[in-house]
């Protein structure tokens, strides 16, 4: 992989580079607006052979990557609706490339102009009073009551109204955790050790990814009188298998999830008297930035990708949320629900057969043999990919237009 900063090309405008990859860890210092265009209209194309219906406005907060980016797609280009996007990207500078939530948000843009449908961005911090000030402005001004509310916000901290600050962390409770993980550079198995959290440190992870913050902003825009009647409102979440389960969904990030399961409640409860409501749905684990970030879970990803495709079912996040409007909170849908009033998008994945296959490969893969029982290069293709690189039809040595533009609202 060649490791090289972005630059201009001879003889070209003087925002026409090559862009090249430039990756730290997890972490893709550059984008190739290109491939993030590519990637976007793919994703439109699942959304109108299989979104229908009509919703008049939405509301999507985190609508620039994975599931977001999904779900203003699906709301916009399937619903029909005049859909407002809240995230925090950087916008392209001089030869530095914006990154890919940028560009993936300036094709959906040109995509939108094109087909006559009203899209907007706020780019800012979506927990910032600021920038709910401005989404409300912007709704009163240009759009009305919402019928829609996605609240998809990961970010690693958060900073309150009262100047707080916390920052989530990915650790075990209770006692350490040992277990399998993958050096992607190397390509080899290795044994992670994880200390477990303090109690300040599972505090701070629920602020920061609990479902305090969603709370907040329905209370706005209900006392902005902004929420129609009928109004839903969907958070996503991760459960995953057994196999994560000591540093996910019984560590810091479960208890965060299960903060955001009670706050559905809450919420369900209040919007319910005005035909409205509110759930939690449970996603398939996917390949995104962090994702990427938690340990055993490349290499649980690498492992599951295959076996899901080798039964048919695998799924992208577009398609998991094409699902999720098609068949549970379009309009006229009723969502089907598991016993704790959660919408399960993830029964693919924890199928009985496909982790029965997924724990054998699991138990038995080593150093050795992991190019045989996981997918390492799909894995890191699929990452690549979110950034814009290695996308079919993306000739990378081409200098492109860095310089690409999302109209702020």
């Amino acid at each position: 992989m060649p490791v090289a900063a972005v630059g201009a090309v001879e003889g070209v405008g003087v925002s026409e580079i090559v862009v090249e990859r430039r990756m730290r860890g997890f972490i893709s210092l550059t984008a190739h607006p290109d491939g993030c265009a590519a990637n976007v209209r793919d994703q439109i194309g699942v959304v109108r052979a299989g979104v229908d219906g009509r919703y008049a406005n939405a509301l999507v907060l985190g609508s620039s990557t994975g599931y977001g980016l999904a779900s203003a797609l699906a709301a916009c280009f399937g619903l029909g609706a005049a859909t407002l996007g809240v995230c925090f990207e950087r916008e392209p500078e001089d030869a530095k490339t914006g990154s890919a939530g940028w560009y993936n948000l300036a094709e959906a843009h040109r995509q939108a102009a094109a087909a006559g449908l009203h899209l907007e961005t706020i780019n800012g911090d979506a927990f910032s009073e600021a920038v709910k000030d401005r989404v409300i402005d912007a709704l009163r001004r240009r759009f009305g009551q919402l019928d829609l509310v996605v609240y998809s916000l990961a970010a690693p901290r958060r900073s309150g109204p009262d100047g707080e600050s916390w920052s989530s962390v990915l650790k075990p409770i209770g006692s350490s955790h040992r277990g399998k993980g993958i050096d992607l550079r190397r390509r080899q198995v290795v044994e992670l050790s994880i200390e477990p959290a303090t109690p300040e440190e599972v505090d701070a992870t629920i602020n920061v990814m609990g479902g305090e913050d969603w709370q907040a902003w329905i209370d706005c825009l209900d006392d902005a009188g902004l929420l129609a009647d009928g109004c839903r409102t969907v958070a996503y979440s991760y459960i995953g298998p057994r196999i994560t389960a000591p540093i996910y969904r019984d560590g810091t990030i479960g208890e965060a999830k299960k903060h955001l399961e009670a706050t559905a409640g809450r919420l369900r409860h209040r919007l319910a008297a005005r035909g409205g409501g509110a759930w939690v749905a449970v996603n398939k684990g996917v390949v995104t930035q962090a994702s990427a970030a938690i340990p055993a879970v490349p290499l649980y990803l690498s492992i599951l990708r295959p076996v899901m495709s080798e039964a048919g079912v695998d799924e992208e996040p577009i398609d998991q949320i094409v699902r999720l409007f098609a068949d549970h909170l379009g309009p006229g849908r009723t969502p089907t629900l598991d016993a704790e009033s959660r919408i399960r998008l993830d029964d693919r994945e924890l199928r009985d057969d496909i982790q029965a296959e997924v724990l054998r490969r699991w138990d038995a893969v080593t150093s050795e043999n992991v190019g045989e029982l996981a997918d390492l290069d799909g894995y890191t293709r699929a990452f690549n990919q979110l950034f814009g690189f290695d996308v079919d039809g993306i000739d990378e040595s081409l200098p492109t237009d860095i310089a690409r533009v999302v109209p702020s609202a």
